[in-house]
């Protein structure tokens, strides 16, 4: 099939993080040495591709704990759970295993450390995503949630001690905006002493904005569910640039690219590379001849595993404690 596409352009970094890398390791590490069926809960990144091949290989995906049968090894996705479900999962007496990124689990320990000073928290997020429902349900009470700078004028914190935290995967720009709005209305509020947004997150959305003025349209791949690539479509497109959002090549549509010579194209810190060769052979078919990477930052962020999964005989040290 032929097309009007000459050149693509790759933005560099793109696709899996280090937290990623590591959650999708745990699972398949967790059905080696456990054998299937292995429990998650939650997807254990937001990516249809990742999750289908991960039930191929065993894993079963499930929201409730009440459906994972007495003494299964259950693993927490990579989005991190609050304490109520810890707690549950204790009582239960599942054999667990932690995915959560380590950099949600950085604002967790933030949450427990600065409540514990007696201070109130603003949590900057998208109500409903799984991270904020577990970063929020690290309290009882006395965390916030506002998701743009309006929602911020309806917070009515008890004491005079407050701390902002963010979900980590947000627009850095955004976020940006609605932190100021923060810091006007609350003055003296703490600020993390370094910002919650993840460094993937943050060099992703760095490349497309490098990108996105070199190209006519930008291609992101990334499931709907994915908070980090929805944000990177949405830098492109504030740039000015068109943009979509595909899950896999076969959301390609060829009337897309008519008129649009160069294209530019990354993926969400949850999509794996081989959907980025897959969307390459498409943009191939639709005429693309000159494929280039761009410069960009590179990651060297690797996260260890947690105990009990490199050896069989660490195992029982992989059970949660809360």
């Amino acid at each position: 099939m032929s097309g009007t596409v000459e050149d693509v352009l790759l933005a560099e970094p793109r696709g899996f993080c280090a937290g990623v890398d590591r959650a999708i390791e745990i699972v398949e590490r967790a059905i080696q040495l456990y054998g299937a069926p292995i429990y998650v809960r939650h997807e254990i990144v937001h990516n249809t591709y990742v999750v289908n091949d991960l039930k191929t290989k065993g894993a079963i995906f499930i929201e409730d704990l009440a459906d994972v049968p007495p003494g299964a090894t259950l693993v927490f996705s990579a989005h991190g759970v609050s304490k109520e479900v810890r707690q549950e999962a204790d009582r239960r007496g599942f054999r667990v295993f932690d995915a959560t990124c380590p950099l949600v689990t950085k604002v967790h320990v933030e949450v427990a450390k600065l409540s514990k000073e007696g201070y109130e928290f603003i949590m900057i997020g998208h109500k409903g995503h799984p991270e904020v429902e577990g970063t929020m349900g690290q309290l009882h009470e006395g965390i916030y949630l506002v998701e743009d700078a309006d929602d911020v004028q309806h917070v009515q914190p008890r004491g005079q001690k407050l701390a902002v935290v963010t979900q980590t995967t947000l627009s850095v720009d955004d976020a940006a905006a609605i932190l100021l709005a923060v810091k006007r209305r609350f003055p003296n509020v703490r600020e993390p002493k370094k910002q919650d947004i993840c460094y993937a997150t943050q060099n992703r959305q760095d490349a497309v904005k490098l990108l996105a003025p070199e190209v006519d349209i930008v291609v992101v791949v990334g499931s709907p569910t994915s908070s980090n690539s929805n944000r990177l479509r949405e830098v492109a497109e504030r740039l000015g640039t068109l943009s979509y959002m595909v899950d896999s090549a076969d959301d390609l549509k060829a009337e897309w690219f008519e008129g649009h010579r160069r294209v530019g194209l990354t993926a969400g810190a949850s999509a794996p590379e081989v959907l980025v060769q897959q969307v390459i052979l498409r943009l191939r078919e639709l005429g693309a001849t000159s494929i280039r990477k761009m410069d960009g930052v590179q990651e060297s962020v690797h996260f260890p595993l947690p105990r009990g999964l490199g050896d069989r005989s660490m195992s029982e040290s992989g059970k949660s404690r809360s």
